[in-house]
């Protein structure tokens, strides 16, 4: 699992993870991207959307982690009811888990993100002022939420 702004690296650090043997990885932005790319608009959008997403996409990892496979879920983790959801995947089988916080500025984060616009390999071009929409609700997690927590800060 994954928290950190956009652009912070969390789709590179899930690839580099997910080629450990009996690994799968769920990319959030690919699924969303290729079932609902063209209602996707606004904030509220990727909040509607994103919710439909998880509650199929919820049910599919347990089974992949009853069966003994490792997932990375390229999912954020940035607020307290992303990580419930979270919870809630891992209530539901007796897997082990890490939460992969990545600890990078805005400044790094919209530098990160100007680039990756311009090179166009993203599903979604996100503007400055989206991402600050979004900043706007990041909570860093919490020891007392019980996940257990992997730091990986900037430039690191």
């Amino acid at each position: 699992m994954l928290c950190g702004k956009i652009a912070s690296g969390k789709s590179t650090l899930a690839a580099r993870l997910a080629r450990a043997p009996g690994t799968v990885l769920i990319a959030e932005d690919e699924w969303l991207h290729a079932l609902f790319a063209y209602a996707l608009r606004l904030p509220s959008d990727y909040v509607d959307y994103s919710s439909r997403l998880r509650r199929v996409i919820a049910p599919h990892v347990v089974k992949l982690l009853d069966a003994g496979l490792s997932v990375v879920l390229d999912f954020p983790a940035n607020t307290v009811a992303q990580r419930d959801w979270l919870r809630g995947i891992l209530d539901q089988t007796d897997a082990t888990h890490q939460l992969h916080v990545l600890d990078v500025s805005d400044a790094m984060c919209l530098a990160r993100l100007q680039a990756r616009n311009q090179r166009g390999d993203h599903p979604f071009a996100v503007s400055e002022t989206q991402f600050r929409q979004f900043t706007r609700h990041f909570v860093e997690p919490s020891r007392e939420e019980g996940f257990l927590l992997v730091q990986h800060a900037e430039g690191a």
